[in-house]
């Protein structure tokens, strides 16, 4: 199964494509209305905007520095998956785009990095827990917000992860714990992103990993590739290697680049073609119109 991650409502009609994923809130805040063609996803507590509005949305580590992309290691800024309002914001979120769709994307559902978050209000939340461990306690937060996401989503629920198989490594840095998931969650996505794909051992690997990881859970495992600017002959080799792990490929904010593979791929199972020097290019030595397609 092949898919596409985008913020372009047309792109989802595409019939190249098996799902689409559609970018109804991102890391930066940015919203759009839900979608019924395709699949509405989320970041949950990646949020520039609103951390930027409201700075004590904010996890922070011990030392009480806020966890924001203006600072090293942060992508984005994150807020404390404890916050009640924000919490029940993006639930209000999820039922609008499960009333557009019955399915539905989670990125971003867990803490930021290890020692996040130490707020007043995790602090207090931790103390009157029955837990006595704080990653145990920061796994359970995590594990029922998506539990109250699931009771939301009457169709299939995704949950992106973030790119570390080895055992026991999500749930230390950010409480998620892909085994407590796993029954509340129909698909894992892990985004593999490269801008040339120029080797792809690291990336049989990391699939290979969570193949493993997956295997007795009754979750299915997509990869997804970066496909912008990405060249053609790179990203169908790319495709090639996660579809040997995973059961459906994504491919990350170009379509056109994202058809043109598809449908090299699609060709060379038909014809039996292999990749070299010369692949993609036709008896005359023509580039194959292919990479230059749209929908």
């Amino acid at each position: 199964m092949y898919g596409v991650v985008t913020r372009n409502a047309e792109e989802l009609e595409w019939s190249v494509f098996d799902v689409g994923y559609y970018e109804v809130k991102d890391v930066t805040g940015r919203a759009a209305a839900p979608q019924s063609a395709g699949v509405n996803m989320l970041s949950a507590f990646g949020d520039n905007a609103a951390v930027g509005d409201e700075p004590s949305l904010a996890a922070v580590d011990a030392e009480g520095r806020p966890a924001t992309r203006e600072r090293p290691y942060f992508d984005w800024s994150y807020v404390c998956p404890t916050h009640e309002e924000y919490r029940e914001g993006l639930l209000e979120i999820v039922d609008d785009c499960v009333a557009a769709g019955p399915d539905l994307r989670l990125d971003d559902v867990g803490f930021p990095r290890d020692g996040y978050c130490r707020c007043e209000r995790c602090d207090e939340r931790f103390a009157a827990s029955e837990f006595d461990d704080r990653e145990d306690w920061r796994a359970s937060v995590v594990t029922d917000f998506v539990t109250a996401v699931r009771d939301r989503v009457p169709g299939d629920l995704a949950v992106t992860l973030y790119p570390d198989p080895y055992p026991g490594h999500l749930r230390s840095r950010s409480g998620v714990d892909i085994e407590a998931l796993a029954p509340a969650v129909d698909r894992f996505v892990v985004p593999l992103y490269d801008t040339a794909y120029g080797t792809t051992y690291w990336l049989e690997t990391i699939a290979k990993g969570f193949e493993s990881r997956l295997a007795e859970l009754d979750s299915g495992l997509a990869i997804e590739l970066y496909a912008v600017d990405v060249d053609v002959d790179a990203l169908v080799g790319a495709t090639e290697v996660a579809a040997a792990y995973a059961d459906a490929v994504c491919f990350g904010y170009d379509a056109s680049n994202a058809a043109a593979a598809i449908r090299r791929l699609r060709a060379d199972r038909r014809e039996g073609v292999s990749h070299g020097a010369d692949a993609g290019r036709d008896a005359d030595g023509d580039a194959d119109a292919a990479d230059h397609s749209g929908p």
